[in-house]
């Protein structure tokens, strides 16, 4: 029997809406989210085109085969096998031997609206198409509760001479992998309270019936980190020789969201977890997309270089209580955002919409030749005037969104086709 995905309507009259424009294909992005019972779809957007590739829109001859995978890759950050290795490139977290690796494909017929829809492995490359039911479903939008929390962090990576063939983001997301572990192996009080994991999450409270109930259902999370050390090994300092280091300080705003059919414990700590490593992967590799794309002078030795971090911005999926987020540095403007969230989501984005978390977040990036630094060290130094550093810190337009769906909602890997026959 295969898997059941249980859709928004609305997303039913969205792909009826859409337009070829000319092109024998348009390719998209579902968001959702998959469970053990049954997988959820709340919300359906086209790939935007390619700036240097709207001149195709006018050869109505493309093919399949010409679909821009790097493109795609980048809108949907989780399209099927191709995307599913360049994404796991990024994480810092695996998947789990519980967790349905299925992912759907759907196919869509622009004349006759016949939906073909088969699901993937996402972890067997081999893996033949299984068929799917589609089933449509009046608000389920409303239906998700949403976990939120502030992660405090303080993150010192020494970047060792030894590996100095490296790059600057590859140094960085091996020093934040041994932070990652950290927050794996984590305590999460949700509302103040430790609770088992297999614990039903709306236990002792009221279950949320109808919209209104639902959509006002949050919890708060926090977090207990603790050292990596156990009773079987002794605490040594351990000193390695570095070329410089880059400390990443701030409050992260993180948060989650699970549907309400039947909610554990284990579910919503999974999804916070995954959201606090996802958005400090993703700003770091932001921050470091934008020095390289504006070529920022390298500083002297021994002389410390401060970046403001980019901020998360949240917007509301249209009709749903769920809202996937962007990133702004300083400098841009709400203007700027809105656009950015009406071209990745394809629906239309008020400013009032917005909501920014506020946060600043630093980086410091030193470079010292033949330095020592303890791996455990923490520098407590601040920047003098960090608002000045968003000056240069102008992001691409579309980098933003491309992070955000790694973060936004939930570990889908949904993907449509709507081809003419």
């Amino acid at each position: 029997m295969g898997r059941t995905y249980i859709v928004e309507e609305t997303i039913g009259q969205y792909l009826s809406n859409l337009s070829l424009q000319g092109k024998s294909f348009v390719s998209g992005l579902l968001i959702g989210q998959c469970s053990s019972q049954k997988d959820y779809v709340i919300l359906a957007t086209r790939t935007p085109p390619k700036e240097e590739r709207n001149e195709n829109l006018k050869h109505p001859k493309d093919q399949l085969d010409n679909l821009d995978e790097e493109w795609a890759t980048e809108h949907a950050n989780q399209l099927v096998f191709a995307v599913e290795k360049s994404m796991n490139k990024k994480r810092l977290w695996s998947f789990t031997e519980e967790e349905v690796s299925d992912r759907v494909t759907l196919h869509i017929c622009s004349s006759t609206k016949k939906i073909l829809c088969r699901t993937y492995d996402i972890h067997d490359p081999k893996s033949s198409a299984k068929p799917a039911d589609w089933k449509y479903q009046n608000g389920l939008s409303t239906s998700w509760l949403s976990l939120e929390c502030t992660v405090h962090i303080n993150i010192h990576i020494p970047l060792s001479t030894t590996s100095v063939s490296y790059t600057l983001e590859k140094n960085t997301k091996n020093g934040l992998a041994r932070w990652a572990k950290q927050i794996e192996n984590g305590i999460y009080l949700i509302n103040g309270q430790v609770k088992a994991e297999d614990c039903d999450l709306l236990e002792g409270q009221k279950k949320p019936r109808g919209n209104a109930q639902a959509s006002s259902c949050s919890f708060d999370v926090r977090v207990l980190t603790q050292l990596l050390l156990n009773s079987d090994h002794r605490s040594t300092a351990t000193v390695q020789i570095c070329s410089g280091s880059v400390n990443l300080k701030g409050a992260v705003k993180c948060r989650a969201y699970i549907h309400s059919n039947k909610p554990k414990v284990k579910d919503a700590v999974q999804a916070v977890k995954r959201d606090i490593l996802n958005t400090v992967a993703d700003r770091c590799e932001i921050l470091f997309e934008d020095l390289l794309l504006n070529e920022i002078p390298e500083k002297k030795d021994s002389e410390k270089e401060f970046h403001i971090l980019p901020h998360r911005v949240f917007v509301p999926i249209p009709g749903s209580t769920v809202m996937l987020c962007d990133y702004k540095f300083g400098d841009e403007s709400a203007e700027e955002i809105r656009d950015h969230f009406i071209e990745m989501l394809d629906h239309r984005i008020q400013i009032e919409d917005l909501e920014i978390a506020e946060e600043i977040n630093t980086a410091f990036l030193s470079s010292s030749m033949n330095s020592e630094a303890p791996l455990d060290n923490r520098d407590d130094e601040q920047p003098k005037e960090p608002m000045q550093t968003t000056i240069v810190l102008k992001i691409q337009q579309n980098m933003g969104m491309i992070a955000a769906f790694a973060v936004a909602l939930l570990a889908v890997g949904i993907s449509f086709h709507y081809f003419s026959d």
